[in-house]
């Protein structure tokens, strides 16, 4: 059911009732909150109109549901992302680009974030107005509350299924890139803008990692989803009202090597974290993968070490800059054009000196032969 209506009044008479009873007791032995609804409805308003009826159970079994009437979108597998701007209008992305679908009211907007973050022991006021956290499908939340913006934002980033391959990044060169890079134990960062595909391809990467190597997954908002049968999965956790409680990459990063990892796996890099992930990888670990933002595959080179040096001022650049190259092999770069779709842009061989120029392994409409 779409976010607006034309009968508010009903919806908001009845559903919000109805919402409530199915959040507490209405729930059947099957959990079956549509039906339930219906049930209700024939006996609690037997002279509506059944088309009236079950536009009311919809809509409540929406607002039951943790996302409110933003359910109808997310239950739509064509949509990628789904927005509420100013605790308003609703904006979605699908195949067909990026659009505004509708509205639901401030006070659902506000429902709907408190349900998000109840679950996780998080909340959004205004001693701490941004928040991350994901639903229980594994889709990314970005949730911002005034005095950071005039209303509630909400930003809903749909988990990827497992139908996409690496065909879908690449040509069968690049494919062939990739996986020779697993194989050799490389460790590799992936790299692109925001909304680029960088978790969905680190996704698609594990999925061709021997069975038989222990996997230590490090994230700050959990996105992930091995399907192997030895990881580990840590999940950064912010401080509490009292500032304290909080867990940093940073130290997730260190307890993972106490974890015996066969493989590192980093969700971003951004952080003061990114020395201690690269001493991991200086003294092992091999075969380890990250993501970051960059423009390029030389950008998030620079970009690594500009991290470091931003968490360790006294350091030199050219220091740095040797450190990110001696312990990474390659970084794969994503883009994205203005169709939405994403791919990779080119795959570069991190020289082990930064004075040496990066050898490029694959480059979109180019025949390159792997080194």
């Amino acid at each position: 059911m779409p976010c607006s209506t034309s009968s508010p009044d009903v919806l908001d008479e009845h559903s919000q009732r109805l919402a409530e009873a199915l959040s507490t007791h209405l729930r059947d032995e099957r959990g079956d909150l549509a039906t339930t609804a219906r049930i209700h409805l024939r006996h609690a308003a037997p002279l509506l109109p059944v088309r009236d009826r079950q536009a009311i159970a919809d809509h409540a079994v929406a607002i039951a549901r943790r996302c409110g009437s933003l359910e109808h979108w997310l239950a739509n597998p064509r949509v990628k992302e789904v927005m509420v701007n100013d605790g308003r209008d609703v904006f979605i992305e699908d195949e067909d680009g990026l659009r505004r679908v509708g509205n639901i009211t401030p006070t659902e907007t506000d429902s709907i974030i408190q349900r998000i973050l109840l679950p996780h022991g998080k909340r959004a006021d205004r001693s701490s107005p941004m928040v991350d956290t994901r639903l229980l499908d594994g889709s990314r939340v970005c949730i911002v509350v005034p005095p950071v913006t005039h209303g509630p934002c909400i930003s809903i980033r749909r988990f990827t299924h497992n139908d996409v391959t690496l065909d879908d990044f690449g040509d069968a060169h690049c494919t062939q890139v990739l996986l020779q890079l697993l194989e050799e134990r490389r460790n590799i960062i992936v790299s692109g803008a925001a909304s680029s595909g960088k978790t969905t391809l680190l996704n698609i990467l594990a999925r061709h990692l021997p069975h038989t190597q222990r996997i230590v997954v490090i994230e700050d908002v959990r996105e992930l989803t091995f399907a192997l049968p030895n990881v580990v999965r840590l999940e950064a956790q912010p401080s509490g009202a009292e500032g304290s409680g909080g867990v940093s990459l940073q130290s997730l990063v260190r307890t993972a090597l106490r974890l015996r990892p066969d493989r590192l796996v980093v969700g971003e890099v951004r952080g003061a974290e990114v020395l201690d992930l690269i001493e991991a990888l200086d003294t092992g670990h091999a075969g380890s993968m990250g993501t970051c933002h960059a423009s390029s595959g030389a950008d998030a080179l620079e970009r690594l070490a500009l991290v470091v040096m931003r968490h360790n001022p006294q350091w030199h650049h050219a220091l740095v800059a040797t450190m990110v190259h001696r312990v990474l092999d390659a970084v794969v770069h994503l883009e994205r054009d203005d169709t939405g779709r994403r791919f990779i842009s080119h795959v570069i061989c991190v020289p082990k000196t930064p004075a040496t120029a990066p050898h490029t392994l694959f480059q979109r409409g180019a025949q390159l032969r792997a080194a």
